[in-house]
């Protein structure tokens, strides 16, 4: 798998969302064998550029194995990506990657799969300047599309306001939602999208984005951090502080975790420090259960 710093340094979100998708399918295939007993003659080994709307998904979500079907029955689904682009997102790790950038990379690989599948893709970018829709669509200029709304998406300002963002549960449309987000909010605004997507869409995929200097909080003596969305600023030694506060990070995820699940979301938690198979992974899972 290639590094997100690797996908990030090509400067170019098709090429890394396609190298991303396809670098995980032929290396998920290259290093397993095949299980006794196995049927294989309707299928082929997945190889890179093969048309992905060929792939056994359900094969794929049962064994992690990827083979393209000889005889081709397809389903498709829509699938309905969400980018929180709050302030906090521009949190910057140390491999020099903000939040922002693997997020992007991130739903840039999963809009290829699901397109390449023939999914209806659509696009949401939350931020407090507006909502940002690109409704689903399965046509080939759908992906451009999506990728041009990643590219040019800026983090700022707090988690926009239920008002901002009703058109997106305002009528039922049965589909898997994706979200990738920070979960930092102020008073559940985020949970309470979600929950309505829940009820409006059916399935609910969150994948829950942290920086690896936030979870193993590597920072060094004196410093000063300063909140993204508030403006606020703090300065303490963080040698002292590190044992209390990675107790209250860890009392923190194993909470927002329990609640997600509670609520019937599919809840993952990520690091930007990896690469993008864990949450890919866990996507094709879902969209095998969703179909």
């Amino acid at each position: 798998m290639l590094s997100p710093e690797l996908l990030h340094g090509l400067r170019n979100l098709p090429l890394a969302a396609r190298q991303a998708a396809e670098g995980f399918l032929n290396g998920a295939h290259a290093s397993r064998r095949h299980g006794a007993g196995m049927e294989f003659s309707q299928y082929r080994p997945y190889q890179p550029g093969d048309d992905l709307r060929r792939l056994d998904w359900r094969l794929a979500a049962r064994s992690d194995r990827y083979y393209l079907r000889e005889s081709e029955v397809d389903t498709s689904l829509t699938v309905h990506l969400l980018l929180d682009a709050s302030a906090s997102m521009n949190h910057r790790d140390d491999n020099g990657l903000r939040k922002l950038d693997y997020a992007r990379l991130l739903l840039a690989a999963l809009a290829y799969l699901a397109t390449q599948q023939g999914d209806a893709v659509g696009l949401s970018i939350l931020s407090p300047a507006g909502l940002r829709h690109l409704a689903p669509r399965a046509d080939a200029r759908q992906l451009p599309r999506l990728y041009h709304a990643l590219e040019t998406a800026e983090a700022q300002g707090s988690f926009p306001t239920p008002e901002t963002l009703a058109p997106l549960t305002a009528r039922r449309q049965r589909a898997l939602a994706v979200c990738v987000s920070d979960l930092y909010e102020k008073a559940g605004e985020i949970d309470a999208l979600l929950t309505r997507l829940r009820a409006t869409s059916g399935e609910v995929l969150l994948l829950h984005l942290m920086a690896h200097n936030e979870l193993t909080f590597s920072y060094r003596s004196a410093v000063t951090f300063k909140d993204l969305e508030t403006g606020q600023t703090l300065q303490l030694d963080a040698d002292q502080q590190r044992p209390a506060y990675l107790q209250q990070l860890q009392q923190w995820l194993r909470e927002t975790a329990q609640q997600a699940r509670r609520q019937g979301f599919d809840y993952h938690l990520l690091d930007t420090a990896q690469p993008l198979d864990a949450a890919m992974r866990e996507f094709l899972r879902r969209r095998q259960l969703a179909g």
